[in-house]
């Protein structure tokens, strides 16, 4: 797989490890995998008010999906409970190029994965799971 793929913003976010672990108390949980390349995630969230307050997830993944797994964990707070199914697909259009306007704020970092449509499903898994999770909630 080509270096340019793994930017360091990737690269940091995968580091970051944000949102790892469980949460005491969740709302919703779903697990989500890739069969094909054995990416697997469970995501917890807490909702307060029909938003997102807070998710945790355990990771077991390709740089890509712990890297979007950091950024869901992040960049979710506050994000309406209902809205994660469009978001999820709003996220899927954009890695195609179908849309242009980034959907979730720093998913730019993503924007070498666009070209490489086999990777797509290992940046989209959190996504999976976190409106799996809301849907819960």
């Amino acid at each position: 797989m080509s270096a340019s793929l793994y930017n360091d913003a990737i690269m940091a976010l995968a580091r970051s490890k944000s949102g790892g672990g469980s949460l005491d108390s969740p709302d919703g949980v779903a697990e989500a995998d890739n069969p094909l390349c054995g990416d697997r995630i469970r995501l917890q969230l807490a909702a307060d008010a029909g938003r997102v307050a807070e998710i945790a997830h355990e990771t077991r993944g390709c740089l890509l999906t712990e890297a979007a797994a950091a950024l869901v964990a992040d960049g979710l707070r506050a994000y309406p409970l209902d809205g994660l199914d469009g978001l999820h697909d709003a996220v899927k259009a954009w890695l195609r190029g179908e849309i242009e306007d980034l959907p979730l704020s720093g998913l730019d970092a993503f924007t070498p994965v666009r070209a490489v449509r086999s990777r797509h499903e290992c940046v989209l898994l959190p996504f999976v799971a976190a409106a799996e999770a809301a849907r819960e909630a």
